[in-house]
């Protein structure tokens, strides 16, 4: 290891109390992948990180034995037990690094996986002038101190930051500041770069931007956002609709629901970007998504031709009216064709993407996120497709990607069937919908309900 190396030491050893799932917060699941794995994901992917060490909650670390062998980390160098607090476990980590005092270390929580490559460059940056730097952001918030339930203070805001890491370091300076704290019998820090601002006052302290994204996941309502950022970052998809430089050559793609709407411009496309395209309708080829017998006879015969590398769901179908006056058989069909139809297709299809390692996606609904009045059940199935995405990304993580498409109005039968004739700025072409879908499919996203709307 030379003197120009730099270590992101991630920092894992919280045990998820104020999260209340019951699991260290850091191996919670989103996105279709645990909170550390994203984290590591970003990190590993930085040009200006040499190896990674991983300092775990001892009572969990067998949680993470499949990182050693995992190939999304080849810069992985151990996955060692943390201490009882932060700054145990950092002295555990010092501990573990090499005898050379130029080292780069990047201490950085395992519970913020928006870090972006930015910021890791200018922490990296600083240290070729600093010994020691912190990440910061502004305070949106006024900052008061208090003492006996009184104000005692109101700092200026405009000086106050809210840390965040990486902290880094130069591996010299902050082992020379553990030293000294450790002679302290009052010893106590919150962070590492409050042990070198304590202890080696006289060592500057860089302080480089960090970004709001950039959270830790420590309370319930952060699992809420840091699922939404997800979902924005899947959002960029949909800003490159332009399908020219598409190709799926040798690819296979089965669509039930393929007949017309959505899910023909899907078949319509694929097969333009070079992809051996099997669609399958009620209308066209008797296959019922209900029928688990017909999907699998469908995907039997998509097979016999070569691999199936993705499955689209677009198979639907829209009644509207009040639920009293809804009869028992459009009821049933409701929920038999929206919901359970695309479950039956998950489990049909699972065999023949875990062989290719390739992708499920549905389909859902802007209704999923509120009831609408006169189609009721409608909403609550469009609901259960995307918690099923959800679910199934987390259960099927590195062996099948699972996805859902959220398309805003869209000019489809379907929809004029149900509500007539409308504007036509107001929906959005099919042909975007598709375009954005393949996109989805060819990324490597999962776990994601990707909103496509009408532009303007």
């Amino acid at each position: 290891m030379s003197s120009s190396t730099t270590v992101a030491v991630v920092l894992a050893g919280g045990v998820g109390t104020r999260v209340g799932l019951g699991i260290p917060k850091q191996l919670i699941r989103i996105a279709g992948k645990a909170i550390v794995d994203h984290t590591l994901e970003a990190l590993s992917g930085s040009e200006h990180i040499d190896e990674i060490l991983v300092m775990m909650n001892a009572d969990s670390i067998h949680e993470l034995d499949y990182l050693g062998s995992d190939p999304r980390f080849p810069k992985l160098r151990a996955v060692l037990p943390g201490g009882d607090t932060r700054n145990d476990t950092t002295k555990l980590a010092l501990d573990a690094l090499p005898d050379d005092p130029d080292i780069k270390v990047l201490f950085h929580d395992a519970v913020r996986p928006f870090i972006d490559e930015r910021i890791i460059e200018d922490c990296v940056a600083a240290l070729d002038e600093f010994d020691a730097v912190d990440t910061a952001i502004p305070s949106a918030d006024t900052i008061i101190e208090v003492e006996d339930g009184r104000i005692t203070d109101i700092p200026v805001r405009s000086r106050l930051r809210r840390g965040q890491t990486p902290q880094g370091f130069r591996l010299g300076t902050i082992r020379r500041a553990y030293e000294l704290a450790a002679g302290d019998p009052a010893f106590a820090a919150t962070d590492d770069c409050g042990v070198v601002f304590t202890y080696l006052p006289e060592v500057a302290i860089r302080v480089v931007d960090g970004s709001p994204e950039n959270m830790k996941i420590t309370e319930p309502l952060d699992l809420h956002i840091a699922d939404k950022l997800f979902q924005l970052q899947s959002a960029q998809i949909t800003h490159d609709t332009v399908a020219d430089d598409l190709d799926l050559t040798g690819k296979g793609i089965v669509v039930f629901g393929g007949s017309y709407g959505i899910g023909a411009s899907v078949a319509d496309l694929a097969r333009s970007a070079g992809a051996r395209v099997y669609a399958f309708s009620r209308s066209t080829t008797k296959t019922d998504v209900t029928k688990r017998k017909s999907i699998r006879r469908a995907l039997a015969q998509a097979a016999k031709s070569g691999p199936i590398d993705y499955v689209v769901v677009t198979a639907g179908v829209l009644s509207i009216s009040p639920l009293a006056d809804t009869s028992k058989r459009t009821l049933s069909d409701t929920i038999a064709i929206n919901l359970l139809g695309p479950a039956k297709v998950a489990q049909e299809a699972l065999p023949h993407l875990e062989a290719t390692n390739g992708q499920l996606l549905f389909f859902t609904s802007s209704s999923y996120t509120r009831g609408r009045a006169g189609y009721s059940m409608y909403s609550a199935a469009k609901a259960g497709v995307v918690n099923m995405t959800q679910a199934l990304a987390d259960e099927w993580t590195e062996r099948v990607r699972v996805n859902c498409i959220n398309p805003q109005r869209t000019n489809t039968p379907m929809r004029t069937n149900a509500f007539g004739e409308e504007p036509s700025g107001t929906l959005l072409d099919p042909a975007v919908v598709a375009a954005v879908s393949l996109r989805v499919l060819t990324s490597d996203i999962t776990g994601q309900v990707v909103d496509v709307r009408v532009s303007g």
